[in-house]
């Protein structure tokens, strides 16, 4: 370390990854510290700066180094400290203790793990020492890896199975075997154990739809559209057991069912373009993520999409593991799937295009669009990724409309005011030139808000569920058409 980087690191002072120790005489509170940082990004102590941040260094002895090394043995399991001496003044010297994110964890000293927060090192609460358990454990001990007792091939998908092996050696990802019996297949799939048995990732990914229950309740999808921006009424509610993979095609349709799509005529064209509220690949790259790092271990986790007037959020059970953070997720990173049999078997079959770049897939389709960022939270044991809707802001132009539109005058509305400019339009009439096929969306998203704003009325209002029912614009209507043209 160079004078010039050791001035700097002094003035910014402690931090997560930096303590200092005015002696050796604390030596034991600085190897708890040095603990927390195994735990964590790793770190540097320094002994011979005050807290502070004064230089004041020790006379350093080979009794000095020789009582660290005894208090270093009470690391498990064992640390070695990187050590570099630095001379201060008048003989006196620095010590410079470095160590890494250690390889086997959770590190303890003297039988107590130690986690670093902010500039302090505390006891490492029970939660964080079984999580940092499990990620050492993982390479060899996971739940996906176990068999599934009881389960043999007669309850999964053949017809998945085999669609899988196809998509594959379509895309390049795999050779052909040479053999479509489903057991081949598995096995080329990596999910049979040793002895020939069904691994636990085999059903999540094949089981037929009726069959996950009662051995993997967790095999569930929530599928839910809200009225406003809470959760106390529905609008709509789905819950689904089955494999991974009809559970995102479910979930698709779901989002194909409720989300608005904006369609228009190019000049030149006869072909009309449409164009979903989100990104098709951005919704199916966040929903392959939330099946692929979810925690499968609790039979009550579930997988949720949860739709409402501001926002879309698909929310997992589990946490970010490997230290990961949502702000880590937004730079380019390794690849360290949870379940990296599911996920090797969702890449394969087209599901995954580029392992680590998921969420930057994510940002730059969303930033492509005009849209907002997503927003990833890790919390309470779930990780919840929101996509913002671009209507969820009113405009100062909505605002000022007339005093009798009170109502919040949504981007949906507005698309069905400009439409009506014409002519008056039946449903199906309406929902056509919208690019609507679930009449739901229509109907709660579209038609009765503008009712309720007073922007649209019915040509036939004595007779409701007339066949040739159509819609006009109120007086509001055309105001609010006339300051949008």
């Amino acid at each position: 370390m160079n004078p010039p980087d050791l001035r700097h690191l002094i003035a910014a002072g402690e931090s997560p990854t930096v303590e200092f120790k005015k002696s050796t005489a604390e030596k034991e509170r600085a190897c708890r510290s040095l603990c927390a940082f195994a735990n964590a990004h790793g770190g540097q102590l320094f002994f011979g700066i005050t807290p502070a941040g004064k230089i004041v260094g020790q006379h350093l002895t080979d009794r000095t180094l020789e009582e660290l090394a005894q208090e270093f043995q009470g690391f498990e399991p064992p640390l070695f400290p990187e050590i570099q001496r630095l001379p201060v003044a008048d003989g006196r010297e620095m010590l410079v203790l470095r160590v890494g994110r250690a390889s086997l964890l959770p590190v303890s000293f003297r039988g107590v793990p130690y986690e670093r927060v902010l500039n302090t090192t505390r006891v490492m609460p029970r939660a964080s020492y079984q999580r940092l358990l499990l990620e050492s454990l993982h390479a060899t001990e996971r739940w996906e890896t176990q068999p599934a007792q009881g389960w043999t091939i007669d309850k999964l998908d053949t017809k998945e199975i085999t669609v899988t092996l196809e998509e594959s050696i379509r895309r390049g990802r795999s050779d052909d075997p040479g053999s479509r019996e489903p057991r081949d297949i598995l096995r080329g799939l990596g999910l049979l154990t040793e002895d020939g048995q069904l691994t636990r990732a085999a059903v999540v990914l094949f089981c037929k739809n009726d069959t996950p229950w009662p051995d993997y309740p967790q095999l569930l999808l929530r599928l839910a559209r809200f009225k406003g921006t809470d959760r106390n009424e529905f609008l709509d509610n789905r819950q689904y057991h089955g494999n991974a993979f009809d559970l995102m095609r479910r979930a698709e349709r779901f989002l194909i069912d409720w989300l608005p799509v904006a369609s228009r005529i190019n000049p030149g064209k006869f072909e009309r373009e449409d164009t979903p509220l989100f990104p098709s690949e951005a919704l199916r790259e966040a929903l392959a993520n939330a099946f692929v790092h979810r925690d499968y271990v609790s039979g009550g986790g579930s997988i949720g999409v949860a739709l409402y007037d501001d926002r879309l959020e698909i929310i997992s059970p589990g946490e970010l593991h490997f230290g990961f953070t949502p702000e880590k997720l937004l730079q380019p990173h390794e690849s360290k799937p949870w379940n990296p049999l599911i996920a090797r078997t969702f890449y394969r079959r087209g599901h995954i295009e580029a392992w680590g770049r998921g969420t930057l897939k994510i940002a730059e389709l969303l930033k492509a669009a005009g849209l907002e960022p997503s927003t990833v939270v890790s919390a309470d044991g779930t990780l919840k990724v929101t996509f913002w809707r671009p209507d969820r802001h009113m405009s100062a132009q909505r605002e000022q409309v007339t005093e009798q539109v009170t109502e919040q005058v949504t981007e949906q509305v507005l698309r069905l005011v400009q439409h009506l400019k014409e002519k008056p339009l039946g449903t199906r009439e309406a929902m056509q030139v919208l690019g609507l096929q679930h009449r739901p969306t229509f109907l709660y998203d579209y038609l009765q808000p503008a009712i309720d704003a007073n922007l649209i009325e019915m040509t036939q209002p004595e007779s409701p569920k007339s066949p040739t029912q159509k819609y006009q614009l109120t007086e509001d209507g055309i105001k609010l058409w006339r300051t949008l043209a």
